[in-house]
């Protein structure tokens, strides 16, 4: 997807906010031989979810707790959905959040990076990220009447869900 633009929640781009989910996100990329040519002022979610094979490296390496909890705060999830869309319970997941030095497995980091894709692009897409989450908890009569953040729970429904954003980027409505 080349039009993806992420700056992962839009509605922190004139905060701190953005400083601190890319500040994580620049720690957990250099790590990467991939990145170390990459400057740190360069590295932002639109340059690590464009290079795939850099995703795919992150999410071999897993996910790190702060990375996680950063993008898991700039998203519309909360922690209930956020245990649904992982397949972790949900006190496991709390528990999670007081260990700094927990890395998730690679399916949940995968799982995460997904999420972090639709976000970015619902967010790119939506005016405002109220009404992308207003969209995402609207039945979609292109998605067999579903709510976008019902299919969310498996790579075949989020393609789903991105294939209807594009959609709606480009005018065609169902």
């Amino acid at each position: 997807m080349s039009h993806l633009k992420v700056t992962i929640m839009k509605r922190y781009e004139t905060s701190d906010k953005v400083y601190q989910v890319n500040e994580v996100l620049v720690g957990y990329i250099k790590t990467f031989k991939r990145a170390k040519n990459i400057a740190p002022q360069n590295i932002s979610y639109t340059t690590v979810l464009n290079d795939k094979l850099l995703v795919a490296m992150a999410i071999r390496k897993g996910v790190t707790n702060p990375l996680f909890y950063e993008i898991k705060t700039n998203s519309p999830f909360n922690e209930t959905q956020w245990s649904e869309f992982l397949n972790i319970n949900l006190r496991t997941l709390q528990r999670y959040k007081n260990d700094e030095n927990h890395i998730f497995k690679p399916l949940q980091s995968e799982r995460i990076f997904e999420l972090a894709e639709v976000v970015s692009v619902g967010n790119d897409i939506f005016d405002s990220p109220e009404d992308f989450q207003l969209w995402l908890n609207s039945p979609s009569v292109a998605l067999g009447n579903e709510k976008p953040i019902d299919l969310l729970d498996s790579s075949y429904g989020k393609e789903l869900v991105l294939t209807e954003l594009n959609r709606i980027e480009h005018g065609i409505f169902v």
